[in-house]
């Protein structure tokens, strides 16, 4: 195993609580939670078939996910503090997503020996107490460094929409609202597909001054294997849509505000088949997939604008924690000392002001 000599800064950790919090499973936890494979057949009856190949597994989703389950999948791994992102919390309208913020900022990080850094809430710009919402988190927590509004929403309906509408972050409403986040000096964590990468660079060229990162390397949804109803279905067609993925994302880092994380590749929704199988992917197939992307954009946003971030539980289905990290340790190291510490630290504290 290959260990780093400085502890990781994870900017990209999602918490949650179905048990004891707002949350759309509460109710099925409660009651079939003794029986995770019972609860796992009705949850896919009742949710869209998109969603549940989305997720892979209902185990992680559908479990609490709290520090000392974090701690514990990092293993021998020194973690100096975290950033907690948004999470679909219930209460999703209007003020109720404020509720997250205030959840999180006292959950017992400091117990496990790690340090909440920030905490990226949610709101959306189209609402007309934007502004008012967003002062509502930062009086909630002094952590709270900006929000996230996904807009995934692939043309293939049966990759699962994690938006209400396709085009957001080009809706001029959407960009109105959004100049009450940019006289804030917050920033922005945007989740698009890699179909939308165009959506993400108007916004970056609209509002140069705010800090913006990709998540997940805007998620080439069927890369490595079909999803939804067709999408990455031949060898020919996953060419394509990495072709068009290192075009799009190598334009968008032409805009100096744009930071990208390397997170979320291992999610079913790239084309992964592992967690069908219930077998995780080794250090050395993560090293062997993942490569051309993490060497892309390291071409392109250099070391200074890379975030490694472990998007846990999510990626749980398919691989470890600690195999994930090794793999993206091997994967930076070539770029020498000062890349791996800036991919594992320093950036991500740069970023949310940690």
């Amino acid at each position: 195993m290959h260990l780093l000599n400085f502890p990781i800064v994870d900017p990209h950790l999602h918490q949650w609580d179905p048990l004891n919090t707002p949350h759309a499973a509460a109710f099925l936890v409660k009651v079939f939670g003794r029986s995770p494979v019972l609860m796992d057949k009705v949850v896919r009856l009742l949710q869209p078939r998109a969603l549940m190949e989305s997720l892979g597994l209902t185990d992680y989703g559908l479990s609490p996910y709290l520090p000392a389950d974090f701690i514990k999948d990092c293993g021998p791994y020194a973690i100096e503090s975290v950033v907690h992102i948004e999470a679909s919390w219930h209460e999703h309208k209007g003020y109720g997503v404020v509720n997250e913020t205030k959840w999180v900022n006292q959950l017992p990080f400091a117990e496990q020996g790690i340090k909440l850094g920030a905490i990226v809430g949610t709101a959306d710009p189209r609402n007309k107490q934007f502004s008012d919402i967003l002062a509502a988190h930062q009086i909630s927590s002094p952590l709270f460094s900006g929000i996230r509004k996904m807009a995934s929403y692939h043309d293939d309906k049966g990759v699962h929409r994690w938006s209400d509408q396709p085009g957001l972050y080009a809706d001029k409403k959407f960009l109105a609202g959004f100049e009450h986040l940019a006289k804030t000096k917050l920033t922005f964590d945007a989740w698009a597909y890699s179909t939308q990468l165009a959506e993400v660079s108007v916004l970056a060229k609209t509002f140069p001054e705010t800090p913006i990162v990709i998540d997940h390397l805007a998620t080439p949804a069927g890369i490595f294997g079909v999803v939804g109803k067709g999408t990455g279905r031949t060898e020919s067609e996953r060419m394509d849509i990495f072709a068009r993925w290192k075009d799009d994302i190598s334009h968008l880092a032409e805009y100096p505000n744009v930071h990208a994380k390397i997170s979320g590749l291992m999610m079913p929704v790239l084309g992964h088949s592992f967690h069908k199988t219930r077998q995780l992917a080794t250090v050395e197939d993560m090293v062997n997939l993942l490569s051309p992307l993490v060497n892309h954009a390291m071409k392109v946003f250099g070391h200074e604008r890379i975030l490694y971030a472990s998007n846990f539980p999510m990626d749980k289905v398919s691989a470890q924690l600690t195999d994930i990290i090794e793999a993206y340790i091997k994967m930076i190291q070539p770029y020498g000392n000062i890349a791996l510490e800036a991919v594992f630290r320093n950036n991500a504290k740069q970023f949310y002001r940690i």
